[in-house]
């Protein structure tokens, strides 16, 4: 039977194999970090399942440990309320709440935040407490705040971070409002996205100093960005490379919604090819350009509802070939998204390292290829 410290060692070997752990120091952390104190029971997604359905895998039972050295993701709360003890029998549905991040995405989130010994870093989003420890274990428990918004999931973290040895400041409370205290940060790292860059980071990380934080939205497209802080409520920054995402921030979650109807409207030829929207960056490129709509459907058939003021759009394949587009309400979604995508499709489809972000007090501009470029402003 594989034991902790075995499983812990050949996982830093796989993570220092594939490029992702760079030097000794972070090494040692994920060989020194005991994980299994943090995930306990998770649940696993069942293969195949149309929604999907999940299994729970119980501490101590057969493949929980070879699952926690595993580099995945593990779930550890659904629904903001379900947890793997919960269910004894069979498997649940619903949607992931909390989990315990793949090991190989915190440690490149820590290497690209370029946290140093005597840098001081507000984390948002403890989560199960692994990545905390991991900070920790790099800047010393002095160095460290983590911000967790759910109380229990918050408290399960601090029990996991004594019995690992670390003592960092914890703090429950809404990580979107920032250190309460106030207190002044050279790093802020968020494990959850956000629609916008809460202005209370952008005044409590000193000029000079650097956020990362996955920027998302209702569509759920994800991308994770670097900015500096310029000064107090500004900043600029470049999107980085991969596809990492992360759940929404629950007070930046869509509000709830009566069930759809889709309702008559304008009809036109679609300009664009909507299976665009299925693509990573298109359908982020899509989310900037219609930032209170939801995205449902796929491929040829897409739908675009804003809640807010009641405008949709839906497209179909058409009959002789190419698409059509039904429009309704004050805002034309896919008038937007259409534009997007062409500028998009126009500069080469770059992914999106091609893209920058200027926060200013007034407003937040995402844009292409450089500042004077296409453009769309977040919801703030």
């Amino acid at each position: 039977m594989s034991t902790p410290n075995g499983l812990r060692a050949a996982l830093a070997d796989r993570l220092a194999e594939d490029g992702t752990l760079v030097g000794t120091v972070w090494r040692d952390a994920v060989g020194s970090v005991p994980r299994e104190l943090f995930v306990g029971s998770y649940f696993m997604p069942v293969a195949g399942s149309v929604p999907t359905r999940y299994r729970p895998v119980h501490k101590g039972g057969p493949g929980w440990l070879e699952g926690v050295y595993s580099d995945e993701t593990l779930i550890t709360q659904l629904d903001g309320r379900t947890r793997p003890g919960d269910v004894t029998d069979g498997t649940v549905s619903g949607s992931p709440s909390s989990s315990s991040t793949l090991p190989s995405l915190v440690l490149r989130m820590w290497h690209q935040l370029g946290a140093e010994p005597g840098h001081r870093v507000l984390e948002i989003g403890t989560g199960t407490g692994y990545s905390t420890a991991l900070g920790a274990y790099r800047l010393g428990d002095a160095g460290l705040t983590s911000i967790e918004y759910d109380p229990v999931v918050g408290g399960a973290a601090s029990a996991a971070l004594k019995a690992a040895g670390f003592a960092p400041r914890l703090i429950i409370g809404d990580g979107l409002r920032g250190d309460p205290d106030g207190e002044r940060y050279d790093r802020l790292i968020a494990t959850c996205s956000v629609r916008y860059i809460p202005l209370p980071w952008l005044h409590q990380v000193k000029p000079g100093g650097k956020i990362l934080v996955t920027l998302s939205g209702w569509c759920y497209a994800n991308a994770l960005v670097l900015l500096e802080v310029t000064g107090p409520g500004e900043a600029t920054g470049r999107f980085l490379p991969g596809c990492t995402s992360f759940m929404i921030a629950r007070p930046h979650d869509r509000p709830p919604r009566p069930t759809l109807a889709l309702l008559p409207g304008e009809e036109r030829p679609s300009r664009i090819d909507p299976a665009e929207l299925d693509t990573w960056t298109g359908g982020w490129v899509a989310q900037l350009a219609a930032a209170s709509a939801e995205r449902m459907g796929a491929g040829a058939e897409q739908v675009l509802w804003d809640v807010a003021t009641g405008s949709q759009a839906r497209t179909a394949p058409a009959p002789g070939g190419g698409w059509t587009v039904v429009q309704r309400g004050p805002e034309r979604l896919w008038d937007r998204v259409e534009q997007a995508v062409r500028h998009w499709k126009s500069a080469g489809e770059p992914h999106q390292e091609g893209f920058g972000i200027t926060v200013s007090p007034a407003r937040q501009r995402v844009w292409l290829g450089t500042e004077d470029g296409p453009g769309w402003d977040l919801p703030v």
